[in-house]
């Protein structure tokens, strides 16, 4: 896991994303978060479809740091904003862009009813492609946890 420079976090909050979260499990090498409200989702553009703002706990899975971690420790969740616009992207807008994309194509050569289906049919895959890669994308959107200062 690649280090994060904490200096560059404090200097540059724009460009990152901090949640406060609770370890809630420990197991093989893997830390399971239960992320808390954050009062930055407020000023936050992607907020409607980031889905952590709401109030339901979200929990997230992080690979475990060299660091020594106890259950039910207050921690801090980083991530480059960056990386939180990509996964949007390919949370959301692409598969838009595909669905209306194949609806205009297919409806060119199918029935409307046909060419809807098939477009909507058409996330089944999708979204199992992005289930086979699960492991190319944990690489690609790095997490950092961080001790909470606080504790």
């Amino acid at each position: 896991m690649e280090k994060l420079d904490l200096n560059r976090t404090k200097t540059a909050p724009k460009n990152f994303v901090k949640h406060e979260g609770n370890i809630m499990r420990i197991s093989n090498g893997i830390l399971t978060v239960a992320l808390k409200g954050n009062i930055n989702c407020e000023a936050c553009n992607a907020k409607a479809a980031c889905g952590v703002s709401e109030s339901n706990t979200k929990e997230i899975e992080v690979d475990m740091t060299d660091q020594s971690f106890h259950l039910h420790e207050d921690v801090e969740v980083v991530l480059e904003k960056q990386l939180g616009l990509k996964a949007v992207f390919w949370a959301y807008v692409f598969p838009f862009i595909l669905v209306l994309s194949v609806l205009i194509i297919a409806s060119n050569f199918l029935k409307e009813w046909a060419a809807g289906l098939l477009s909507l049919c058409i996330l089944a895959p999708y979204y199992l492609t992005l289930y086979a890669l699960q492991s190319s994308f944990k690489k690609a959107f790095k997490i950092t946890i961080l001790k909470n200062s606080l504790s």
